[in-house]
């Protein structure tokens, strides 16, 4: 047990030194999504691969349709139809047009393409609306179509290459793969991409007085909600993340699980159990996991200078060394902890350049002066208002009032100096969501 107190800065700076980014891999682009790349990805193919039609019409040498108009419409003889996805396309000769659908490849002999509105599609009467299907209407790929507009060369045709050209550089390593990228990867053909993965992380909530939602509530017991909240957290963090729900307040009990869950685990988040009670069975527990002969490890057990979450715990554990949060059971405590250490490890594990929440400046909006203890970081629960550029308090600066939590979106920080904030002063906020 560390006797002296840390502030916020040195612990997390602790937490991230330790944390190595977890090693690359192969994985398929649906289980790549979230993930950081750690290739240059190059372009093999041009997409599109072929020039092709933008538009529902005819493909037409441009010669023949200069100077048409509605009343000297130019008349054509239809060779047949290419459709998205054809293979063995008609050759398109003077006099001639083939129907193309959008997507379709411009066939050879065609310059340009003339959307159906500006034609009769092919029956003889005034301008179309659409195409008629295929099958329908046998006179639509065969015999004549009239053309009431000109097109320059070129019109209406998607070329080859024009969205990439094969060599480019279609992700850089170190983006993060969204859905838009994910497309991409697959629009040229990669079916799987190297990526740091997620990490797995396991989360442990302690002591015998949880009960899980659902169940019916008995006297002198709670809620088991820290649990809930962190998997979520770590989830929303960019992890897959494992909940083990209300371990019972017994070391040998603990230990055991916390043993059966590095398996499966790149990081342990536990809470509860870490202040200086008399059944702080975390403490109990990992006071003595650490390998002799490895310098560092084991759990270590501080008191920050903050509110909440002033007992922390971290350390690794286990013969992989796998790092371990141990987080106070406080739900307020809990999430603020989380969301200044654990998430930036979560961040720092998946190799991301940048583990920290955005932060801004704002205005503080309250009835009265804001009280912080001095000597420590005070992180209050707040609604930001980005346009006016302020910030409202919400709930009090209890730890357990999980309420409020639910309907803040930023927390406010007072710095370690200040034991009071007057309305109207300017604060720093960290952005949560």
């Amino acid at each position: 047990m560390s006797s002296t107190t840390w502030s916020v800065d040195d612990h997390l700076e602790d937490i991230l030194a330790a944390i190595r980014p977890l090693d690359p891999i192969e994985l398929q682009l649906p289980d790549a999504q979230g993930c950081v790349l750690v290739e240059d990805v190059t372009v093999p193919v041009a997409l599109p691969p072929f020039d092709n039609s933008s538009m529902d019409g005819y493909a037409v040498r441009v010669a023949d349709v200069a100077g048409a108009t509605e009343e000297f419409p130019s008349v054509l003889t239809v060779i047949g139809d290419v459709a998205a996805g054809s293979g063995g396309l008609p050759t398109v000769g003077p006099g001639q047009a083939a129907r193309i659908m959008t997507g379709a490849p411009l066939p050879p002999g065609a310059q340009a393409v003339v959307p159906v509105e500006w034609t009769d599609g092919g029956t003889g009467g005034g301008a179309a609306k659409t195409m008629r299907p295929a099958g329908e209407d046998p006179a639509g790929a065969s015999g004549e179509v009239r053309v009431h507009r000109s097109v320059e060369e070129r019109a209406h045709v998607r070329a080859r290459g024009s969205d990439v050209q094969a060599g480019d550089l279609a992700l850089a390593a170190g983006t993060v793969l969204g859905p838009p990228q994910i497309g991409l990867l697959a629009a040229i053909g990669r079916g799987t991409v190297r990526v740091r993965p997620r990490p797995r992380v396991v989360v442990l909530s302690t002591g015998s007085e949880l009960i899980q939602p659902g169940e019916e509530l008995t006297e002198g017991r709670i809620y088991d909600s820290n649990s809930f909240a962190l998997a979520a957290a770590a989830r929303d963090a960019g992890a897959i993340s494992y909940r083990v729900g209300a371990v019972t307040d017994d070391a040998e009990t603990l230990r055991a699980t916390i043993e059966d869950q590095l398996i499966r685990a790149d990081l342990l988040v536990t809470t509860g159990g870490v202040s200086v009670g008399a059944y702080d069975v975390v403490k109990e527990a990992l006071s003595s996991v650490g390998d002799e002969d490895e310098p560092g490890s084991g759990i270590d057990f501080r008191k920050l200078a903050m509110q909440p979450g002033k007992p922390q715990g971290f350390g690794s554990i286990g013969p992989e060394h796998t790092p371990l949060l141990a987080l106070p059971g406080n739900p307020v405590s809990s999430y603020v902890s989380f969301e200044l250490f654990v998430r930036p490890a979560i961040r720092a594990l998946m190799g991301l350049p940048d583990v920290h929440r955005p932060t801004a400046r704002a205005v503080l909006k309250a009835d009265k002066a804001i009280g912080s203890p001095a000597g420590k970081r005070q992180f209050l629960r707040g609604r930001y208002d980005a346009e006016a550029g302020s910030v409202t308090p919400v709930g009090g600066s209890g730890s357990h009032l999980i309420a409020a939590l639910a309907h803040a979106d930023c927390l406010i920080v007072v710095p370690e100096s200040d034991t009071s904030v007057e309305p109207g002063t300017e604060v720093g906020v960290v952005l949560l969501g």
